[in-house]
This record gives C-alpha cells, sequence and structure tokens, in this order.
C-alpha cells in the first residue's frame, strides 16, 4: 500500500511539473487579446487540435464511466458511444468547414456569439451564455468526481482523500487555464492526451494478459453469456438505449467546447487532420474502455478481482487499479487525471468566453479578460463543491448535461445551414425547451436520471428537441408570411 501511494504520488507530482512546464511554454504563442486567449487567432495545427478535441471530448467519463457502464450493463455500452462517434464524425465532415470558414469571417470567438451573430441579437447570446453557465456545471463536476474518486481509490478510500483528489483537479484547472488561456490549454491536452492513449493501451494489454492467465477468452465469453450481458443486456431497452444516445450524438453540436474548437485550425488541411485524428483516437480509446469493462466484468465473476456490485460502477477502475502493478495503476491514476483535467479546464475556458463576450459585451475589452480570468476561478470552484457533493453517476451526469443543452440544438443546425429565423423565436425556442428540462428536473425524484423519461413512449430529448424545433420553425413560417 505504501509502495503504490508513493508511486502514484511521485507519477502525479511528475505529471504536474511536465504540465506545468508546457503550460508556461506556451506563453511564448500568446499575443494580446480576447482572440488569441480564448481560440488562439484560429493559428492551431492540426496534430494540436486534433489532440486537444479529442481529450477534451473524452474525459474521465470514458476510463471511469464508460469502463464502469460496460461492466454494470454489457456490450450495449459500446453501441451507445460508438453512436456518438459516427453522429460525431458526421457532423465535423459535414459542418465543421462552412463553420470554420464563418468563424473566421465573422470574427467569433465564443459559440454564443456564433448564434447570436447569426441571428442578429444580442440577447440570444446572453441567453445561451446563461444556459451553458446552468448546463455545464454537471459536466465539469463530473470531471471533479472523477479525479476524486481516483485520488480516493490511491490512498486509501476515505472522503478526506476524496475531497483533496477533487482540489488538486481544481487548482490545475485554474492554473493552467490562466497562465496563457487556450494556449495553455491546448498544449497541455496534447501533452494529456497521449498520456490517455499510452496507458490506456497499458491497462488494456495487462488485463487481457490477466484474463488469458485466468479465465481464458472463452471463458469470458460463456461468463458474459450467462450474465445476459454479452449483447443487449435488459437494461439496455430500446428506450433506455434512446434516452442515452439521443442526447450524446448532438454532442458536438451543443457542447461549447467541442463548438469552439471547430474554430481553431489554422487552415483548412489543419481541420480535415482533427477531424482524421479524432477518429482515430476516439475509436480507439472507446474499444479500449468497453473491452476493458467487460474483461473486469468476467474475471470479477470469476473471483479473479475482487467483486464490485453493479450499482457502485464509478468504483470499477479504483478497485483495479487498487490491485495492478504499482506502476502501471500510479500511470493508469496520472492518465485519469490528466483525462479530467484536460476537459474540465477546456469548459472551463468555454465558460470564461462566454462570460465575457456575451455577459460582458458592454465592457471594455481588457475589462472583458478581467471579467473571463474572475470567471475561470468562480466557475471552477462551484463545480468542484458540486462534485463534492457526489450527486449521481458519471454517465449519467454526463448525459444529463447534454440533455439540459438539447433545446440548442435546432438553433444551431438553422445557424450550420444558414437559415435564418427571428430573433424572438430564437430565444423562446431556447427559453421554452430549457424550462422543460429544469422543470422536469425540479419535480424528478431522481433528477440525475431525468434524461429516462418517456411520455407515450417517446424519450424525453425527442419531446425537447420537437418543442425547441417547432418554436423555432414557427417563427420562421411566421417571417416569411410577413415578407
Amino acid at each position: 500500500m505504501v509502495e503504490r501511494l508513493v508511486l502514484g504520488l511521485a507519477f502525479l507530482l511528475g505529471y504536474i511539473l511536465v504540465g506545468m512546464v508546457v503550460a508556461v511554454y506556451s506563453r511564448k504563442f500568446l499575443r494580446p487579446g480576447e482572440v488569441d486567449f480564448y481560440v488562439a487567432s484560429y493559428r492551431l495545427s492540426g496534430i494540436i487540435a486534433a489532440l486537444t478535441y479529442a481529450s477534451t471530448t473524452y474525459s474521465a467519463f470514458m476510463m471511469v464511466g464508460l469502463v464502469g457502464l460496460a461492466y454494470a450493463t454489457g456490450s450495449g455500452a459500446l453501441g451507445f458511444e460508438l453512436a456518438y462517434l459516427i453522429a460525431t464524425l458526421l457532423i465535423l465532415t459535414i459542418f465543421a468547414p462552412r463553420v470554420w470558414e464563418r468563424a473566421r469571417s465573422r470574427g467569433w470567438v465564443s459559440p454564443a456569439e456564433m448564434l447570436s451573430d447569426h441571428y442578429n441579437s444580442k440577447l440570444i447570446g446572453v441567453v445561451v451564455a446563461l444556459v451553458y453557465l446552468i448546463s455545464l456545471i454537471p459536466y465539469t463536476a463530473l470531471q471533479m468526481k472523477g479525479i476524486g474518486e481516483i485520488f480516493s481509490g490511491l490512498v486509501g478510500g476515505s472522503s478526506l482523500s476524496y475531497s483533496i483528489g477533487i482540489l488538486l483537479g481544481a487548482l490545475l484547472v485554474i492554473v493552467w487555464s490562466l497562465i496563457a488561456g487556450i494556449w495553455s490549454v491546448a498544449l497541455t491536452d496534447a501533452l494529456q492526451g497521449l498520456i490517455m492513449l499510452i496507458c490506456g493501451i497499458l491497462y488494456i494489454a495487462w488485463i487481457i494478459l490477466l484474463t488469458h492467465n485466468t479465465i481464458g477468452f472463452t471463458g469470458v465469453t460463456s461468463i458474459l453469456s450467462e450474465k445476459g450481458i454479452l449483447g443487449l443486456s435488459s437494461f439496455w431497452s430500446i428506450h433506455v438505449f434512446l434516452a442515452y444516445t439521443i442526447p450524446w450524438i448532438l454532442f458536438a453540436m451543443i457542447h461549447p467546447q467541442a463548438v469552439q474548437r471547430i474554430y481553431m485550425p489554422r487552415d483548412k488541411g489543419s481541420l480535415a487532420n482533427m477531424i482524421r485524428g479524432f477518429a482515430l483516437f476516439g475509436f480507439l480509446y472507446t474499444m479500449i474502455a468497453v473491452t476493458i469493462g467487460l474483461l473486469a466484468r468476467a474475471l470479477a465473476e470469476s473471483h479473479v478481482i475482487p467483486w464490485i456490485d453493479p450499482k457502485s460502477r464509478d468504483l470499477v477502475t479504483p478497485v483495479i487499479l487498487s490491485i495492478a502493478n504499482p506502476i502501471l495503476s500510479s500511470l493508469i491514476f496520472t492518465s485519469i487525471i490528466a483525462a479530467a483535467v484536460t476537459t474540465a479546464n477546456s469548459i472551463i475556458l468555454s465558460l470564461a468566453s462566454v462570460s465575457s463576450r456575451d455577459l460582458g459585451y458592454i465592457l471594455k475589452p481588457r475589462y472583458r479578460l478581467i471579467l473571463g480570468y474572475i470567471s475561470i476561478s468562480l466557475f471552477t470552484i462551484i463545480s468542484a463543491l458540486v462534485a463534492y457533493m457526489r450527486i449521481g453517476y458519471i454517465v449519467d451526469l454526463a448525459v444529463l448535461t447534454t440533455v439540459m443543452l438539447l433545446p440548442l440544438a435546432p438553433a444551431t443546425l438553422a445557424c450550420w445551414l444558414n437559415i435564418k429565423a427571428p430573433a424572438w423565436s430564437t430565444i423562446l425556442s431556447i427559453i421554452s425547451g430549457f424550462l422543460l428540462v429544469l422543470g422536469l428536473i425540479v419535480v424528478y425524484e431522481r433528477p440525475v436520471t431525468v434524461f429516462l423519461l418517456t411520455v407515450k413512449s417517446i424519450p424525453i430529448s425527442i419531446i425537447i428537441l420537437l418543442v425547441s424545433g417547432i418554436v423555432l420553425s414557427l417563427g420562421i413560417v411566421i417571417e416569411k408570411l410577413r415578407s
């Protein structure tokens, strides 16, 4: 135990030191002003753009959340995550080039600014900014929760160690975001993305070797089939699969940190390389996480590793790391913290940009940047406090955030298709869908899993999209009739 703790802390310290060097080095690329602080003045290389997009998207959700989801619910978790990957690649391939061009020509910095500019209304930017600020707290909190769970598993599982893990993550997010804005975030993202992928490969190699030497792969198939989780388990009913998947496949369109990264590549070749690099990273990382979860379930059922109750699925990776080789577990422990930090600081920087550009648009540029700096610290602290409350599973928190962002999808799609709608219907479209989600969260007895609700077998996600889409469409029709 002492050896594991010493090694874990040593690797963590090494990661922090290297990350700090990279973050400080990144200041050489930083130019004065908001455009460079938030979107690098649209000059990221293809490799850096790919790694920051991938590492921003694939967070503690994967090696903690998705591993646990696969362990608890079976191979349906693979379909859920691959649906996201395929949908994201389609969205990026179809829409990213035109969004990239318009961001440059129109000078977009924040994602909310994109919508306010397209619909010619500053009020839309304010509304979208508020939706982001409320919705993304759970998603940022789940990153902190992932750090807390892993750190707690390393040093003994106490509530104090969980709190220390959250505090550590929060400090890294604040410092690495403030040092050089998107430059320190993107370059540390690149470092952390490589750490994530390398350590993921080591993680799956170890668990495959353990499986081969104990129960064998025939045993895995037999055990998982017997437990009913090799195919679509009872958990993955059609409405549950749709409830998880529908919000997730629109991630690239409605999450500000994902939208903002489309602006940043320096040319069309870099944008294409970003998409290709993300595709490769995403496929490998998804297969690694799901395979680990399935093999862990077979090993636990065979008593090769300790049994973890599926109801405590976020503890699967921490328990596995507690019995792995200390060096390997320390590396994986560090990679998961890296995954959580890279997503959290990307979200926080995006939230700072909407605070600065969309809520503080009446301020002078210098004061807007100060507002952004303050926002970085404030949102990080709020997210850390929510994480401390341990309000739900990591995957559920991720889907909840995405459901809360769903009302933005119709307005964003219309923007990307260059379809104009009147400002009033755009605002009503967003507010009506968002109030529907908030109302359900307030009255539902399990608010974190409100996305599982159905109305006459129709998932609530579809209803939210219909409400927002119909209101937006009515505005377009009325405007055409007037003209």
